[in-house]
């Protein structure tokens, strides 16, 4: 049996248009920050990964417009951009819960009960791997490095860290997800 390319869930139709730009008021403020960012490095590009976190704050994950505001103040492609954005799993690519809940499997938090813990909160969370609750408050994942994972502390025993990403910051009068409310 034949199935068609939508079937199997590939697109041959027209390709995606250009990301549209921000607006102008957010688009003015974003350049301010941007400068300060891009003084601090010798060669501009080395501004990217600040810059994604900077775009990333703004929308609470990277959109196409972001990654194309990037590409144009560092004099970059968007291919390039988005080639940066795509590698690191910091860069959220998709809407995302305010808080993002990770749980660590690996040989030790295994052996510690890590896949039981993530079966329990997907069943208490009524969500999958990647989702976020109907009420946008969390996302869950089954990674290590995210915002929020469950470790093993000195004692052994596993707990809720809050690991805020490395470019998390108060932005333009806005608090971070889950961050304080003040």
């Amino acid at each position: 049996m034949t199935t068609s390319s939508s079937e199997r869930g590939v697109s041959l139709g027209m390709p995606e248009l250009p990301a549209p730009a921000y607006p102008d008021d957010v688009r003015e403020r974003l350049e301010r920050d941007a400068r300060e960012i891009i003084a601090r490095y010798p060669d501009s590009r080395s501004a990217l990964l600040p810059l994604l976190h900077l775009v990333q704050s703004e929308e609470g994950h990277v959109t196409r417009t972001g990654m194309r505001f990037c590409a144009d103040v560092l004099e970059l492609t968007t291919a390039e951009v988005t080639a940066v954005a795509t590698f690191y799993t910091m860069y959220r690519r998709k809407p995302s819960g305010d808080y993002q809940v990770g749980v660590c499997t690996n040989t030790l938090f295994a052996v510690m009960g890590g896949d039981e813990i993530f079966s329990e909160l997907q069943e208490h969370l009524g969500v999958g791997n990647g989702e976020t609750t109907d009420d946008g408050k969390v996302t869950l994942e089954h990674r290590v490095q995210r915002r929020l994972r469950l470790r093993a502390g000195r004692d052994g025993q596993l707990g809720v860290l809050r690991q805020p990403d490395p470019g998390e910051r108060e932005a333009h009068g806005r608090r971070p997800a889950g961050g304080p409310s003040g």
